[in-house]
């Protein structure tokens, strides 16, 4: 089943081409027939189209890659900045600045530049220095916002351009084949569709046609996104789990434990109280060893006396 109906696309003008003098003829394969001198594109080709591009940028959002919604035209401006807003995507609506792609690293340092000015402003910085000084600031952030506004938050180049109008997007196109960035576009019969990847045969010109094209690529954004979520959602849960009937053998502290927090506890626990039958076996103890101790001292001198009264014995014979 095709992503868009038939009906939906004939009456949102998707159909209605250029005039025949008009054409390109590399379109003519995406050309049904021609009708009052304007050519009618073929919309069996444009949903076949539309389906090829809707999952190229979901499978793209699901991997984490980025898409670049590019839309200059009057037209196309304002539809650009919501969807790619609505897919959290970054966006260019004024204008294509040369190099926004080959040379990344300088439109980087000017991102840079302006969320240093408006920390700047933010601070109250502006106070410090002169009006015009402050008043030549604040109308630089201004310019930098208009130009850079839908890209501050690019971090790097992004893996998929989608263009409306072929032939007012020269440049960007360009600048994604030379670093080999796949391009989908809406290529109207006025257009080259040579340089485009993924070419969806649509009317580039009417409001109706662009708005319903550009929130369909935004929906498929929006799916890869939510595929993603699911997928890491379902990394982080568990995948252990506790089989049934298997008891767990209990553990004792020394097995759970460290040695240290084992000392720890062991240094913390209170002293035990000791029985008072343990207290009096103890005194007696100490008691009689008291007594042991007397005893033999009353033993040893003595002998003392003894051995005094025997020498004085021996000096009185003498």
């Amino acid at each position: 089943m095709s992503l868009i109906p038939m009906k939906a696309l004939l009456e949102s003008g998707v159909h209605f081409g250029h005039r025949t003098h008009k054409w390109h003829p590399s379109m003519k394969p995406y050309i049904f027939t021609e009708r009052n001198s304007i050519h009618i594109i073929d919309l069996q080709k444009t949903v076949k189209a539309l389906d090829q591009a809707y999952a190229l940028v979901r499978d793209t959002a699901a991997d984490g890659g980025s898409l670049l919604f590019v839309g200059t035209k009057r037209q196309a401006q304002e539809t650009i900045q919501e969807e790619a807003m609505r897919a959290g995507m970054p966006y260019v609506t004024n204008r294509w600045l040369g190099g926004m792609l080959t040379n990344w690293r300088t439109i980087r340092a000017r991102i840079n530049e302006l969320e240093r000015l408006e920390r700047m402003r933010d601070k109250g910085d502006f106070e410090r220095i002169t009006k015009k000084e402050a008043l030549l600031l604040t109308r630089q952030i201004e310019r930098l916002e208009v130009l850079l506004g839908g890209i501050r938050n690019m971090a790097r180049v992004p893996e998929l351009l989608f263009v409306v109008d072929v032939r007012r997007e020269a440049t960007a196109i360009h600048e994604a084949n030379l670093l080999n960035i796949p391009v989908i576009a809406l290529v109207d019969t006025n257009c080259d569709p040579r340089d485009v990847d993924y070419v969806i045969p649509s009317n580039d010109d009417a409001i109706r046609a662009i708005k319903l094209l550009v929130a369909k690529i935004a929906d498929g954004v929006i799916e890869g996104k939510a595929m993603r979520k699911d997928i890491e959602e379902e990394q982080i849960q568990p995948a252990a789990v506790a089989m049934p009937g298997i008891e767990e053998p209990d553990l004792t502290d020394e097995e759970l434990l460290g040695a240290a927090t084992l000392a720890k506890i062991s240094s913390s626990r209170p002293p035990v109280a000791e029985s008072e039958d343990e207290k009096t076996e103890e005194e007696n103890i100490v008691a009689n060893d008291d007594g042991e101790v007397d005893e033999h001292e009353k033993v040893q001198e003595e002998e003392e006396v003894e051995e005094e009264v025997e020498i004085n014995d021996e000096e009185d014979e003498e």
